[in-house]
């Protein structure tokens, strides 16, 4: 029998269609999966061990799933819970979990697989000659691993098959590639290996591969061969196009997927419409390797303070980087005379909104904005310092004038006061693999068993 993987949505938090994801348990799963966030939105989650969304749209999509996986009979895994994976974020949607299990009265078995890995460990593996730079890769020795707040590694397969070994109707695992979670049982059941990653690869981010991407929910079923894809959501279709192109998402090579054990080539897939909502894909093989894990790590970078103002004057907008360039070579003289600070002790940066607020100096089109928004981006050792220094600066962001014999000009504020605080501000500082001999040694499972009364 071919195995059916469930694949809700890209990320919990994001959002699916009820009425999808009923279509999905209907069609009879093996498994639900899916996953719980990324590294996409910065090293903030990671650094501060916090989840990006929000503690209310978790709880409410995983109190469904925890129905669905009710109603199918069948686990339900997430990995990389809480958005960044470490044993923080496991134990946070350890928590809702049990809450949710109370107010449903069901009684259930879950595993939690931890990815949070000590400085020591790594340290140690780094000394053996086990750790190797990926590209770009920052330095690395014992200091810095010791200034990290938060390390993890990317478990593979192998990790959430030990978790599912142990009989769990829900296993939260930390960090995780986001393939492994679906993959691991196609695996575990003898499906083929290049089918069974390629398919994970697809499905990874739900409907991202179909015509209704925000529907959420997508069933794979993964045989001896390959695997198909359909979309749960009415009206909603996969095509060759649609399913071959996400080799291309978060992916650098679209014919190569690295993963732990070895990568995916998919040079020789072929993708074919079996009719107007499924595609079917053979051809991608599974090229064993070493058994590293990918790393990463935050470490504070200092403290931040925001500043913004709107400049709709027609010769400002013109002149916005000019303008800029000046206020910032001016607000740096006044930072040093009156704050005694220098070039080592703050940065200022200056985007603008409307010409490089993405970019920066990267950026290399032009376009004619009506009005522009400075966003200043100060950051320091302390809060107080970045505070401070957005004090000082705050009148001369709304009142300084492009030349030096013209009337102040005045600028616009959204709000008031234009400066705030961001709080901590974190930085990557892994971007490396560690050998393992065997997979579980740099992790751990803890199983539980939660609730008061049997689901019916």
């Amino acid at each position: 029998m071919p195995t059916r993987v469930l694949v809700p949505a890209g990320v919990l938090g994001l959002g699916f269609q009820q009425a999808a994801l009923d279509h999905g348990v209907a069609a009879r799963p093996d498994i639900i999966c899916i996953d719980g966030g990324s590294t996409d939105s910065g090293p903030f989650s990671l650094g501060s061990g916090t989840s990006k969304y929000s503690r209310g749209s978790c709880k409410a999509e995983w109190r469904a799933l925890m129905q669905a996986r009710a109603a199918a009979g069948v686990p339900l895994v997430i990995g990389s819970a809480g958005t960044c994976g470490t044993d923080e974020t496991v134990d946070w949607l350890f928590d809702i979990t049990r809450e949710i299990a109370a107010e449903l009265g069901q009684r259930l078995r879950v595993a939690r697989l931890y990815s949070s890995q000590p400085a020591s460990r790594v340290a140690a593996a780094l000394a053996a000659g086990r750790v190797h730079p990926l590209t770009p890769a920052p330095d690395l020795d014992q200091g810095s691993l010791d200034s990290m707040t938060n390390i993890v590694a990317l478990a593979g397969v192998e990790q959430m098959q030990a978790a599912l070994a142990t009989g769990a109707d829900i296993v939260i695992a930390g960090r995780m590639t986001d393939t492994a979670t679906v993959a691991a049982l196609p695996l575990m059941r003898g499906e083929h290996p290049g089918g069974a990653w390629h398919g994970a690869k697809i499905a990874e981010c739900g409907a991202q591969c179909s015509s209704n991407p925000t529907s959420g929910v997508v069933m794979v079923e993964f045989d001896r061969i390959g695997f198909t894809v359909e979309p749960m959501a009415k009206g909603a279709t996969c095509t060759p196009y649609s399913v071959s192109a996400h080799m291309l998402y978060e992916n650098s090579d679209p014919f190569r997927l690295y993963e732990p054990g070895g990568y995916l080539d998919v040079s020789e897939a072929r993708y074919s419409a079996l009719d107007s909502r499924k595609v079917r894909v053979e051809g991608a093989r599974w090229v064993p390797g070493k058994y590293t894990v990918k790393l990463e790590g935050a470490r504070l970078a200092g403290h931040q303070t925001t500043i913004l103002a709107i400049l709709r004057e027609e010769r400002y907008v013109r002149h916005a980087r000019e303008w800029t360039e000046k206020l910032h070579a001016f607000l740096t003289e006044q930072i040093a005379a009156r704050m005694g600070l220098g070039a080592a002790d703050y940065t200022l940066e200056f985007r603008l909104i409307g010409v490089d607020g993405a970019l920066g100096a990267a950026e290399h089109r032009q376009g004619d904005p009506v009005e522009v928004g400075v966003l200043g981006l100060i950051t320091a050792a302390s809060a107080e310092t970045a505070d401070e220094i957005g004090r000082l600066i705050n009148p001369f962001v709304l009142h300084y004038p492009l030349t030096e014999d013209e009337a102040l000009p005045t600028f616009a504020f959204p709000y008031s006061p234009a400066q705030s605080s961001r709080g901590a501000f974190y930085e990557f500082a892994l971007n490396h693999v560690m050998e393992l001999d065997d997979p579980m040694e740099a992790f751990r499972l803890e199983v539980t068993e939660i609730g008061n009364a049997k689901t019916g």
